[in-house]
């Protein structure tokens, strides 16, 4: 029998939480939140502590160099400082510390806890931003991810180990959806990042979330946005980690990002404070090649047995979701994508899956044939009515011409009905399953 903790000590060796070289350096450009510092030993990522005018302390982290300078961000708000005011190293933030009292605890991006309870203890250290994973020690996608949502768990299978996004404009309903699927899965541990979205948002979503008996084994990690890039992008890596340490243990994990677009906004605002140059809508390279490590770090493990499965929501602008330079990099990394439709969330139908834009590139390697078969028919015809309902309200078809559209309109209503689900409510993968077999006998 596998022996998990010894196999998590050999992914920990070397990662413990060491002790900053303690450097100074001294501030030559304030300009918002970026900090130009006289050119001092500490590596990137690393913690910072400025002077301010008034006698306190500002928090900064190292972002990269420019130059003859050290390029820093405030990771505290706005500060009061100076010219010439002291820059010191405080501590390593590369290593995040891990353990078991994160299950059903509410943290922000530096692993502060937000929930008001006490700091969880957390014997445990795994890397921020992980560790590179060879691609032959991934193993291949075939059992089912039960995520309590009827559309998904029948016509979208999800498997455990996939990365799956959730696509849609503003106020579509990604966050209610990310809800459902949280109270209702059957992974082992839950963990959810809330990057960049409004405070009372975050509030709404965890009190929410609070009620059901799943947030025993759930951790959140929240930064709103009004608080700084780095510590945005800083949440998303810990939250990853905190998936990946689990994950080590053997367990099922879900990890839901929402959202990675905010996370390609931070990652922007830093690259181009830094001096990258502005590509396609202003998204610097580094954006790209950060949403392509960050997804990757999602999968199945070979030597534990344990998986990531991963879903992230993108937000789509202006609800283009053919041109937008984000939705195409994640769609190329993810095993799949659910698309939302504002139309249908106009109409009352929830969740607002549009099905024909929709794709699970694992399900056939998940369900048998004969769901397959199944799902790919309810899917034509609830697409046949699509097309043809302005022509059929016209009085443009008479019954009788086209047998596949007539039987599309007369089990319509047996369509809406299997992929409408109210948020409270959860359906089970093999009550899914059954439901299907109900309509497409």
């Amino acid at each position: 029998m596998l022996d998990h903790s010894l196999v998590l000590d050999r992914k920990l060796e070397g990662v413990r939480a060491g002790r900053a070289i303690h450097a100074v350096g001294r501030v030559k450009r304030f300009d918002g939140q970026i900090v130009h510092a006289s050119a001092f030993p500490a590596p990137v990522g690393n913690e910072c502590r400025i002077r301010c005018e008034d006698g306190g302390w500002a928090t900064a982290e190292v972002i990269g160099f420019l130059d003859d300078y050290t390029v820093l961000v405030l990771t505290g708000g706005s500060a009061n400082l100076v010219a010439g005011a002291r820059v010191e190293t405080v501590r390593r933030v590369d290593v995040v510390p891990a353990g078991e009292g994160l299950l059903g605890r509410v943290l922000d991006g530096a692993g502060q806890a937000l929930d008001g309870g006490p700091q969880p203890v957390l014997p445990d250290h795994w890397p921020l931003r992980g560790e590179r994973v060879n691609p032959l020690r991934r193993r291949p996608v075939k059992q089912v991810l039960d995520t309590g949502v009827r559309a998904i768990n029948a016509l979208l299978t999800m498997g455990v180990g996939q990365r799956s996004g959730i696509i849609a404009g503003s106020g579509v309903g990604k966050s209610s959806l990310l809800s459902t699927i949280a109270r209702g899965t059957s992974a082992d541990v839950v963990v959810i990042g809330l990057i960049g979205e409004r405070g009372r948002e975050v509030s709404g979503f965890v009190e929410e979330l609070s009620k059901s008996p799943s947030f025993a084994h759930t951790i959140v990690v929240a930064v709103p946005a009004d608080h700084s890039p780095v510590l945005r992008i800083r949440a998303v890596h810990r939250a990853t980690a905190y998936a990946e340490y689990f994950r080590a243990l053997g367990k099922s994990v879900l990890l839901m990002i929402d959202s990675l677009t905010r996370v390609a906004h931070a990652q922007r605002e830093l690259g181009l404070a830094l001096g990258e140059h502005p590509t396609t809508k202003g998204y610097p390279p580094s954006v790209i090649s950060l949403i392509g490590s960050l997804l990757e770090r999602a999968g199945l493990d070979g030597d534990t047995g344990g998986a990531i499965s991963a879903i992230y929501t993108v937000l789509a602008d202006g609800d283009d979701t053919t041109n937008d330079p984000i939705v195409d990099a994640a769609r190329a990394i993810l095993d799949g994508h659910i698309v939302l439709s504002r139309r249908q969330a106009e109409q009352g139908i929830y969740p607002a899956i549009d099905l024909g834009a929709s794709i699970s590139r694992t399900m056939n390697d998940c369900v048998p044939q004969a769901h397959a078969a199944r799902a790919r028919r309810f899917r034509r015809y609830l697409s046949l009515w699509e097309q043809n309902r302005d022509l059929m309200l016209l009085g443009g078809y008479q019954s009788g011409q086209d047998q596949e559209l007539d039987t599309a309109f007369r089990i319509y209503p047996q369509l809406l009905d299997f992929i409408t689900q109210a948020t409270d409510e959860k359906s089970g993968f093999v009550e899914s399953e059954a439901r299907l077999r109900e309509v497409m006998p």
